[in-house]
């Protein structure tokens, strides 16, 4: 019931207001319930709770910049690496 009360959240509301109470509401809901795995996810969301209101002003996320980071880091991380178009070897 926790699970899909959380999608209900995210599905059907528009406004980050609304959205706000909800969640306060659901907090509420998951202390009351006592289930460890849904206190970490509530505590990640009170964690970084601007940032995920901010979904509910335009409906977007930033999962494709996110991405974009992940596989620029495996690039640069990795022992080869692109520079101007030449392949090079980062470790001699």
């Amino acid at each position: 019931m926790l699970t899909h009360n959380l999608r209900l959240i995210f599905t059907q509301t528009k406004e980050k207001g609304i959205a706000y109470t909800k969640l306060a509401h659901w907090f509420r809901k998951v202390e009351e319930a006592g289930f460890k795995a849904f206190t970490s996810i509530k505590n990640t969301i009170h964690d970084h709770y601007q940032g995920i209101l901010n979904y509910f002003e335009n409906r977007s996320t930033n999962a494709s910049a996110e991405s974009f980071n992940a596989k620029n880091s495996k690039i640069l991380l990795s022992p080869f690496a692109i520079n101007s178009g030449i392949l090079i070897l980062l470790f001699p």
